[in-house]
């Protein structure tokens, strides 16, 4: 009777979750811009209370913003601190816990500001005008560590570096000159500035170029780095620069420390010959750890974590057991262990590692786990995560009991009005026989007897992985009508290096094969409707999908964005030149690009690149829409002005979903897009 009682009260609430999910209306464009992001967790000194930012977006105006919020470490008493319609971000802790410097826009550079938790206004610390990004306070209180671009001639000068700012941007004479590669990169000329570190002492005001010369310290990194620490004792800094004689075709950084007045710079790790980075130090100051990859010149070798004890200068990798990539760590309080993430099979769980026995422990499991901080006696951690029918939130993990519950809920509003697609896994059988991994999101309002068009969804990278976590296209699509398949195939992360590095000089052949024959199994699933199937990928994603073109016509469309079209010309044309000095070799490669098998293409095709991309420069897109239309193949252009390889989130993103969505109607037989995309190019649709 009880069983049957406990059978019935399953079935019931298996009714009222269906019953829910019915009554939530379908995912839109529009409800992507209301989910708001939160992130950039830190815990106060004592352990008490927890610092964060939360980012929220305005699609009609294009804007976003971004402020600070507080609450207890168990997640009550949430209040908002700033309220500004600049952002402010980066929140540090004072010494003491009274109060939260961060940085803020509102001045009209990035600048820092400190906010007593008693009340008041902010108080401005900093104004400089090289401004300052990725801030760092010392242990001790008294000095500020940053980053910020200047003109090494320049160094903390901000005259200087105005005076030739100005000059570049409205002078008689307006060109780039370069000596040497590196002319520009990802979305920037280079035009001769440079990254470098500064320490400004709080009580005396004085700005120290700590790093100075022809060189990026931090190293360059997409969207910024923070990859710097002060010492415990407050004396020194450590950092990773890049300072080879051909920093475009190397991939050799190093582990570096500087005395806070710019003296005894000394480089820890140059014996190894391939990437050392992100430095932190121990709490006890014994050592420093760090990443680390051992091959030179292939920025997809494994990434490793290891420590470089800085009283007998010995290294020790620590990670060898592990095969798979080392994301981000933390110390443990102790200094006898570090906590950190990593790539696997479609998560990032939380890991510990003793740095004696080398002993790994997995703490949070499947999970994608995107960031983490650790309470000050390391009794639990706070981390950001999302799964692909959850936005991202912050939750709080207690070691003891292996407790983990959100203590967050900012989105909670869309989650409970609107149908948040959850993702169900699936291992197909790929090239050679090994397991290729396989999401799928069904659509709104799934019916198990009907057929929905399929989309598939290759990754760039190449080396990389999906993961069980939100993002646009997993929502937008199926909010539509569509069923969304996101496989990793041959080159993903996440299953070991052997199978991410079976990529590297190979991009048309086990990939290719793997996607093959994970369509072929989606094309068997009852509500697939194998007449409508259609793909898309971004970076080397959108490559595939140009492979695509070039060897099969099983699609119905294609969408390409950022893809590459004619290898030759990228290899030329690229700035980081190990990448593909590594990746395509140098024989035969010619014979992977897309460009060699015009006669090939017949399948309709919408294409999305960005004039500034110089990863994958827009060209390749322009020559490749110029074939198909000379061939008299349906395709769309459409080239963002002012973005890169990654558009903006809010003024270029809105219309990248619209197109796809009006581009899969018109050969799937979708649910149309809701706005018309000339309109939003000419700025029409929101008024």
């Amino acid at each position: 009777m009880k069983q049957k009682l406990i059978l019935f009260v399953a079935l019931f609430a298996m009714l009222g979750v269906l019953t829910l999910n019915a009554q939530k209306r379908a995912f839109t464009i529009e409800d992507l811009y209301k989910v708001k992001a939160v992130g950039s967790e830190t815990i106060s000194h004592d352990g008490a209370k927890i610092a964060f930012t939360v980012t929220t977006y305005n699609l009609h105006k294009a804007k976003s913003s971004t402020d600070i919020y507080l609450m207890n470490a168990d997640g009550s008493d949430l209040v908002q601190l700033t309220n500004n319609p600049a952002a402010d971000y980066n929140p540090i802790w004072s010494n003491d816990d009274k109060g939260i410097y961060f940085v803020s826009t509102r001045s009209g550079s990035e600048q820092l500001y400190y906010l007593s938790l008693e009340g008041g206004e902010p108080t401005q610390i900093t104004n400089t005008g090289i401004g300052v990004s990725s801030p760092k306070l010392s242990p001790d209180g008294k000095y500020l560590l940053f980053s910020a671009q200047v003109f090494p001639e320049c160094g903390a000068d901000e005259n200087c570096n105005k005076k030739i700012d100005d000059a570049m941007e409205n002078g008689p004479i307006q060109a780039h000159l370069a000596d040497s590669l590196f002319i520009r990169h990802w979305t920037e000329y280079a035009d001769g500035k440079y990254t470098h570190l500064f320490i400004y002492d709080i009580q005396n005001k004085k700005y120290t170029d700590v790093t100075p010369g022809y060189f990026d310290s931090p190293t360059f990194a997409a969207g910024g780095s923070s990859d710097y620490s002060f010492s415990p004792d407050s004396k020194e800094v450590t950092f990773d620069s890049k300072r080879v004689a051909s920093p475009e075709s190397s991939t050799n950084s190093d582990v570096w420390t500087v005395n806070i007045d710019g003296t005894g710079l000394k480089n820890l790790t140059s014996p190894n010959q391939a990437a050392d980075f992100n430095p932190k130090y121990s709490p006890d100051g014994k050592y420093i750890a760090y990443l680390t990859q051992v091959i030179p010149a292939y920025e997809s070798d494994r990434i490793r974590l290891a420590i470089y004890n800085r009283q007998t200068g010995e290294r020790k990798t620590l990670t060898e057991a592990f095969d798979n990539w080392v994301n981000d760590f933390e110390w443990s309080n102790d200094s006898h262990s570090i906590y950190f993430t990593g790539s696997e099979k479609g998560y990032q769980p939380l890991f510990k590692i003793d740095i004696n026995t080398l002993e790994i422990k997995k703490m949070i499991e499947n999970v994608p786990v995107f960031s983490f901080v650790l309470s000050p006696k390391n009794d639990f951690a706070v981390y950001t995560y999302s799964y692909v029918n959850k936005p991202a939130d912050l939750a709080r993990f207690d070691f003891a009991n292996s407790e983990k519950r959100d203590i967050t809920f900012f989105n909670k509003e869309i989650e409970d009005e609107v149908d948040i697609r959850p993702a169900e896994q699936v291992w197909v059988k790929g090239s050679d026989g090994t397991p290729v991994q396989v999401f799928i999101v069904k659509p709104h309002n799934f019916d198990p007897n009907k057929k929905y068009p399929l989309v598939i969804n290759v990754h760039g990278g190449p080396q990389g992985q999906w993961m069980d976590s939100f993002r646009g296209d997993w929502q937008v699509y199926p909010g539509s009508g569509y069923v969304v398949a996101f496989p990793n195939p041959h080159g993903s992360t996440g299953n070991g290096q052997k199978f991410t590095a079976e990529i590297s000089k190979d991009w048309d052949g086990k990939v290719y094969e793997d996607v093959m024959k994970v369509t072929d199994y989606l094309e068997t699933l009852p509500y697939v409707d194998k007449n409508r199937v259609g793909a898309m990928g971004w970076s080397y994603g959108g490559y595939f999908m140009n492979l695509l073109q070039a060897k099969t016509h099983r699609y119905k469309c294609l969408a390409s964005m950022m893809g590459i079209f004619d290898l030759t010309q990228f290899k030329q044309d690229t700035e980081e030149l190990w990448f593909a000095n590594w990746d395509l070799g140098n024989k035969d490669y010619e014979k992977m690009s897309p460009s060699m098998y015009t006669n090939n293409f017949a399948t309709p095709t919408l294409i999305i690149t960005g004039e500034r991309d110089f990863r994958i420069p827009y060209t390749q897109s322009i020559r490749y829409f110029t074939v198909l239309k000379k061939m008299g193949i349906d395709s769309r252009l459409i080239i963002f002005k002012n973005d890169g390889h990654w558009p903006s989130y809010i003024k270029s993103m809105p219309l990248y979903y619209n197109a796809h969505l009006e581009w899969f109607h018109k050969y799937l037989g979708g649910d149309p897009a809701p706005w018309d995309s000339k309109k939003m190019v000419r700025n029409l649709v929101f008024e």
